[in-house]
């Protein structure tokens, strides 16, 4: 399995929508081929259209707010000594996380398609609040789907998707959490495809979900490419690029302008969410689970029982809290492109105690399992070695977890 040279990841799949032949596709109800067949033929358009490319870097500088910093970390850097540390601060965007740029890209489509309805689902509750913001900003009337558990976790994002005007549709089937989110939210929209679009909020789903949002979150590699080079003239021989997965759109969004660089000079590594210390229960498909299944309309890996039953996951990080992933980041592992490993929770919750005593950052719970390795990482590397932490997004979301756990904020 081989990634090609010179075209865009996302369009590296075969004429039925799967990547390296089993990765991905669009497993979904009759009802829905026609809506996914007109969307797919929309954003095919869209995406090489100039007015509409203008459009959403126009909203991408002037309302989220790109460029996003791009900092040393010097003090961290000095306390665990080994290679540099720097951090991609996406968190610095509208609303506090990455999900802002494929909430804004979903309403300039459904804006450009007519409809007047969008609903998503969300975990950590930022994609839910990006959408919100969007819609609000975009005049379209928004819909959350939301598990009850993270709903009571992720309390003050869920007040933000109020006050935008968004209706939180509460979900209590299954663990109550993400992936529960997910599958209401594609149900809701069988029944309202005519009137309403869907917002995927991660690069999972269907395969032209997981090319809208591949597309959209690549805005973090397009100026981090830029900002490198201004910093240090050239891409550095050893380069690490840590990003947390769950979903994994701020990853390969992170990742994607560097896909042509060979991994002996750009490393990408994926870290999932390993859940509580001593527990079985995990979000690590890519980590610990080798079983391909169908989840959410795509083959992917994921966590799966021996009779095939989707199994529930544990994580204290409701953004990484999903039991697949992906089918861009299932290829990129088979590939051998990427390197994937897990962090736990108390090891997320260290690495955030550490990052925000040495240095003027916040990151979310999501963002702190990629801290997390590059913590573990740093000390046994070179000092001409580069360590980039995506922190993709911000901890206020956080704040009764951490409040809870740690005893303060």
């Amino acid at each position: 399995m081989k990634i090609k040279k010179n075209v865009p990841l996302i369009d590296q799949h075969d004429k039925n929508g799967f990547w390296g032949g089993k990765f991905g596709g669009s497993f979904i109800p009759e009802t829905l081929k026609k809506p996914v067949e007109d969307l797919t033929i929309l954003f095919q358009k869209l995406r090489r259209d100039k007015n509409f490319i203008k459009k959403r870097d126009y909203y991408f500088k002037n309302w989220v707010g790109s460029p996003t910093p791009f900092i040393k970390l010097e003090n961290l850097t000095e306390h665990l000594g080994g290679a540099q540390i720097w951090a991609k601060v996406v968190s610095e965007a509208n609303g506090g996380a990455h999900k802002i740029y494929n909430a804004t890209v979903h309403c300039l489509i459904a804006k450009r398609a007519g409809k007047k309805h969008i609903v998503g689902d969300t975990g950590a509750g930022y994609a839910g609040k990006m959408l919100s913001m969007a819609a609000k900003k975009f005049g379209l009337k928004c819909k959350i789907f939301m598990g009850a558990k993270d709903i009571k976790r992720q309390k003050p994002n869920c007040d933000a998707m109020r006050k935008n005007g968004a209706e939180i549709v509460p979900v209590y089937t299954g663990s109550q959490t993400l992936v529960d989110a997910v599958s209401e939210c594609m149900r809701h929209w069988v029944s309202n495809c005519d009137s309403t679009h869907m917002a995927v909020g991660s690069t999972v789903g269907p395969n032209i979900f997981v090319k809208i949002c591949g597309w959209s979150t690549s805005q973090i590699s397009r100026e981090l490419s830029i900002q490198i080079k201004d910093e240090f003239l050239k891409i550095p021989e050893k380069l690490k690029l840590i990003n947390c997965v769950g979903g994994g759109s701020s990853s390969f969004g992170f990742w994607n302008e560097f896909m042509h660089y060979k991994k002996k000079q750009v490393e990408f590594i994926g870290v999932e969410a390993g859940g509580p210390k001593n527990s079985k229960k995990h979000a690590a498909p890519l980590t610990y689970g080798s079983k391909i299944g169908i989840l959410h309309g795509a083959a992917q890996y994921v966590n799966q029982s021996a009779e095939g039953q989707i199994e529930e996951t544990e994580s204290i990080s409701a953004g990484l809290d999903y039991p697949g992933v992906s089918p861009l980041h299932c290829f990129l592992k088979d590939a051998k492109r990427a390197r994937y490993t897990a962090a736990s929770d108390e090891e997320a919750l260290r690495a955030y105690q550490l990052v925000t005593k040495f240095e003027n950052l916040n990151p979310s719970l999501e963002p702190s399992h990629a801290f997390a390795e590059a913590i573990k990482l740093a000390p046994k590397l070179n000092r001409d070695t580069v360590i980039i932490v995506n922190s993709c997004g911000d901890a206020q979301k956080d704040r009764d977890i951490l409040r809870q756990r740690l005893g303060k904020f």
